[in-house]
C-alpha cells in the first residue's frame, strides 16, 4: 500500500468509476435507490449527498457529502455485506431467538478441510457463548437455527456475492426459514492465518448478525464492518460487542462476567502513545493494537489496527522513527526492530536491536527520532546518539534526558521530529522542543494532535 504525495487530476474513465463506486456502495450498505427507480431518485444529487454524509458520520469520516479520497479509500475496503443501515433483516423490529440453546449446521466446505472449518466455526460461537446464556451446538442434518454455507455469486437469497474480495460474506437476523443463517464467499480465499481473509473472524463477524446485533460503528468492535485481521489464538471479544450481545440476552451465567478490550478514544483525556513517527508526510501515533493516521495538509485522523497494514507485526509498537535519508520507517517492540518502505515490511525482519550497539542489558526502547543524520534511542531518563552514516554508537553515550533536553523530567513515550522540534510525548501531554533555542516552548495536551479540543 503506497501514499502518493501528489493528487493527479482525475481522468474522465476514473471519474465515471469512482461514480459507480459510489453509487453501488450506497446502493447495497446505506438504502440509496436504485437507478432503475427514478421515482424514488428524484433529485438523486441532494439524495447521494445525504447517504454519503450518513456513511462518513457512520465511519467517522469528514462529513462533506462528497465522494473525497479517504471516502473511496473506505468503499474499497473488504467488508460484511450486511448494510450499515436500515432493515436487510426479514423480521422488523429487534429480532432475538426465543430460546439460548442454538443449532447449527454446516451444509459444504471450500479450500479449508472440513475439520478446519468446524473448528473455525465452532471457536466463532464460543466467542458469543462466553459473552452470554447462548450455547450452540452442531446438527449433521435436517433444519438448524442457523444454517452454515458457501457459495459463488447469486445463491438464491438476493443478495449476491461479487467474487474475490468487495463482499466476503452475509448474515440473517433471527427468524424463521433463512433468519440466522450465513452466507461466506466461496470465491474468497480463506484462511487460518493472517494471509488474505481469516474464516475464524469472519464467521464471528457473521455470527452476531445471526443473533441479532448490526454493525456498530466502534472501529475496534467485532461488529465493525470492515475485515481487520486479529490473532485467533489471543483473540477477546470487545467490551462493544459484549455491550450488545447481553442487551439482546442478558449476562453470561459464568459468576464473573466477561469484560474485553475498549478501543480506544481519541479524545480521551488520558490517552497516551506508545510510539509516533512520521511517514511521507503522515503522522502515525501507535498505542496498543492501534495507529492514528494525520494527514498534516488535509489534517485528517483516522484509528486503524496495526494487523490491517501490517498482519506480520505485533500489537503494542514502543518506539519508532522515520529515516528520511533512506525513505525508511523503523519500528521496536522489546529487542526486535522491522524496517517500512512505505507500507510495506523489508525483507530480512525483525534484526535484534543489538546491531545499532545496544548492550544486552537494554531490554526495550522507549522512544526514538532521527535528525541530522543522527538518531536519539531513549531509555528510562537516559538517551543514546546514533551515526546514521558510520552505522555506530557514538562514543559518551548513554547521557541524561533532562540535562540535554532541559524542561524534560519525566520518562519519554514517543517523539517524532516537525521542522526543528521534537515533539516528546509523555502520558498525556506533549513537549513541544525547540532543537535551535535548546528548550521546551509548548506544554499540551496529546489529543490535540488528533483534532481535539
Amino acid at each position: 500500500m503506497q501514499l502518493s504525495k501528489a493528487f493527479p487530476v482525475p481522468s474522465e474513465h476514473l471519474v465515471e468509476r469512482n461514480a459507480k463506486t459510489v453509487q453501488n456502495y450506497l446502493e447495497k450498505f446505506y438504502q440509496l435507490p436504485s437507478l432503475q427507480y427514478q421515482s424514488a431518485r428524484k433529485n438523486s444529487t441532494s439524495m447521494i449527498a445525504e447517504k454519503l454524509k450518513e456513511m462518513q458520520r457512520f465511519f467517522g469520516l469528514n462529513v462533506t457529502g462528497k465522494p473525497n479520497k479517504e471516502t473511496l479509500e473506505m468503499m474499497e475496503k473488504p467488508r460484511c455485506g450486511v448494510p450499515d443501515s436500515g432493515d436487510f433483516m426479514l423480521t422488523p423490529g429487534k429480532p432475538k431467538w426465543k430460546r439460548t440453546d442454538l443449532t447449527y449446521r454446516i451444509l459444504n466446505t471450500v479450500q479449508l478441510s472440513k475439520a478446519q472449518v468446524e473448528r473455525a466455526v465452532e471457536d466463532a460461537f464460543r466467542v458469543w457463548s462466553k459473552a452470554s446464556p447462548l450455547t450452540f451446538t452442531r446438527v449433521l442434518q435436517g433444519e438448524a437455527d442457523i444454517m452454515i454455507a458457501f457459495a459463488r455469486r447469486d445463491h438464491g437469497d438476493n443478495s449476491p456475492f461479487d467474487g474475490p474480495n468487495g463482499i466476503l460474506a452475509h448474515a440473517f437476523q433471527p427468524g424463521p426459514g433463512i433468519g440466522g443463517d450465513a452466507h461466506f464467499d466461496a470465491d474468497e480465499t480463506w484462511t487460518q492465518s493472517s494471509t488474505n481473509y481469516n474464516l475464524f473472524l469472519v464467521a464471528a463477524h457473521e455470527f452476531g448478525h445471526s443473533l441479532g446485533l448490526s454493525h456498530s460503528s466502534d472501529p475496534g468492535a467485532l461488529m465493525y464492518p470492515n475485515y481487520a485481521f486479529r490473532e485467533p489464538s489471543t483473540y477477546s471479544l470487545p467490551q462493544d460487542d459484549i455491550n450488545g450481545i447481553q442487551a439482546i440476552y442478558g449476562p453470561s451465567h459464568d459468576p464473573i462476567q466477561p469484560t474485553g478490550p475498549s478501543t480506544p478514544r481519541a479524545c480521551d483525556p488520558r490517552l497516551t502513545f506508545s510510539a509516533a513517527t512520521t511517514l511521507r508526510g503522515e503522522i502515525l501515533f501507535f498505542t496498543d493494537k492501534y495507529f492514528w493516521r494525520r494527514h498534516p495538509q488535509l489534517r485528517q485522523v483516522e484509528l486503524n489496527f496495526i494487523s490491517l497494514f501490517w498482519p506480520a507485526l505485533p500489537s503494542g509498537i514502543q518506539a519508532a522513527y522515520e529515516d528520511l535519508d533512506r525513505d525508511l520507517v523503523f519500528l521496536f517492540k522489546g529487542r526486535q526492530y522491522w524496517a517500512l518502505s512505505g507500507y510495506d515490511i523489508q525483507q530480512g525482519y525483525p534484526r535484534d536491536i543489538s546491531n545499532y550497539g545496544f548492550p544486552h542489558t537494554i531490554q526495550a526502547i522507549d522512544a526514538a527520532v532521527s535528525y541530522a543524520g543522527k538518531t536519539y534511542f531513549f531509555v528510562n531518563d537516559q538517551f543514546w546518539r546514533y551515526d546514521n552514516q558510520r552505522q555506530s554508537m557514538e562514543p559518551g553515550y548513554p547521557q541524561e534526558v533532562s540535562r540535554v533536553f532541559p524542561g524534560l523530567e519525566s520518562r519519554i513515550d514517543a517523539v517524532f521530529l516537525q521542522d526543528y522540534f521534537f515533539l516528546f510525548f509523555s502520558g498525556p501531554r506533549y513537549y513541544a522542543f525547540n532543537l535551535l533555542a535548546r528548550r521546551v516552548t509548548r506544554v499540551a495536551r496529546s489529543n490535540l494532535w488528533l483534532n481535539c479540543r
